[in-house]
């Protein structure tokens, strides 16, 4: 299954969804929209999307341009901290992000996230 986890109000994310959505239509492989505004992820889950972008730097899931970045100091807290202010605050999470066979890609841009899908 592939996830996107999808803000429908952002053009990069709608972009994403619009490419992914052609994956996995001509695979008929099943994709899973999840607006994650409407239905914030907890800190496990967040924390696994952390670990299957393959990174420890947190700040790659984090909107920098938010207020909440600027005002929680959110630029050099640790990873739990980091973790707890998304699920906190779900707007925080950098979007999209896609999951595919335990790994994940940030659509920016839109065609980053295409490389989940090459073969190995």
């Amino acid at each position: 299954m592939i996830t996107i986890y999808h803000n429908p109000r952002c053009s990069k994310s709608r972009e994403t969804l619009a490419l992914v959505q052609s994956y996995a239509d001509d695979t008929q492989i099943p994709l899973q929209v999840i607006d994650y505004q409407k239905t914030p992820l907890n800190f496990g889950e967040l924390q696994s999307l952390l670990t299957a972008l393959g990174t420890d730097d947190v700040q790659v899931m984090l909107r920098n341009s938010e207020p909440e970045y600027v005002n929680l100091n959110l630029a050099t807290v640790d990873v739990a901290t980091a973790l707890s202010a998304i699920a906190a605050h779900p707007h925080l999470l950098q979007r999209p992000i896609v999951t595919y066979q335990n790994k994940a890609a940030i659509g920016r841009p839109p065609e980053h996230v295409l490389s989940l899908f090459k073969k190995a």
